[in-house]
């Protein structure tokens, strides 16, 4: 059995580790929000989204977060009329990638807290470790 406080740095660290893998992909997403296709007609970025579980540590029995997947956003794609892109099919119309900058922005501030909040439960736990030891020396 693992001591409380050691698990709760341990599931704390798997938060941050996720949550930094989220805020990596959200990057991208918001990089790539005008890169359209190479190819007349060819799809642009697609926006991609990160899903997490649950997963027990079998040595401590911690019950960690991981990123299970990274797949892309199934929504359709932007359609707008540009008959001078180089990526315009036949028609003049060009595929943009199906990346909302606001929905971006809510998503990594969101991921944001969540990465603070474990960084100050590592904290706290590291503060009680401390004020353990100082009781035991001073008993």
């Amino acid at each position: 059995m693992i001591d409380p406080l050691d698990a709760s740095i341990q599931i704390a660290t798997s938060g941050l580790e996720a949550h930094s893998i989220r805020m990596r992909i959200i990057s991208e997403n918001m990089a790539n929000a005008e890169s359209t296709g190479s190819t007349p007609g060819a799809d642009p970025y697609t926006r991609k989204v990160v899903t997490f579980a649950d997963e027990v540590d079998r040595a401590t029995g911690a019950d960690l977060v991981k990123v299970d997947n990274v797949g892309n956003d199934r929504s359709p794609f932007h359609v707008e009329y540009d008959p001078g892109n180089p990526a315009a099919d036949s028609r003049g119309f060009v595929k943009l990638p199906n990346v909302n900058l606001i929905t971006e922005l809510a998503d990594m501030r969101e991921a944001n807290r969540s990465y603070t909040g474990n960084i100050e439960v590592i904290k706290q736990s590291r503060e009680l470790y401390n004020m353990t030891v100082d009781l035991l020396k001073n008993s």
